[in-house]
């Protein structure tokens, strides 16, 4: 295979530069100082925490994760459990992030 060059690099660079501008304009231009319909401005409120669970649910789970053992794929699902609890009681981001890093790292020593 051979390698691309600066030239093709820069077509691909502003060909995908345009495009996310364009996608990421438009609709805030043809939608400013319109009221969207209540069911869709609803939908759209599930999208932060959808993609939010796709990234985690990613890290989380993979197809080999026990492939090193079952405490090294188990330590991330106890922290997101600790997570979860505090999230539960808490309600706060900052606590969330906080235990998750100090859950997995207590388990990490523990290994």
């Amino acid at each position: 295979m051979e390698a691309m060059g600066w030239g093709d690099f820069l077509v691909v660079l502003v060909c995908c530069a345009a495009t996310m501008l364009v996608c990421r304009a438009v609709p805030l231009f043809a939608l400013k100082g319109r009221q969207l319909p209540e069911g869709v401005e609803r939908a759209l409120g599930f999208i932060p925490p959808a993609a939010f669970a796709a990234l985690v649910a990613n890290d989380l789970l993979s197809p080999g994760m026990f492939d090193a053992g079952l405490w090294p794929a188990a330590a991330p699902l106890v922290a997101a459990g600790a997570v979860a609890l505090v999230a539960w009681k808490t309600k706060s981001l900052l606590w969330c992030a906080v235990s998750g890093v100090a859950v997995y790292a207590l388990l990490t020593l523990v290994r």
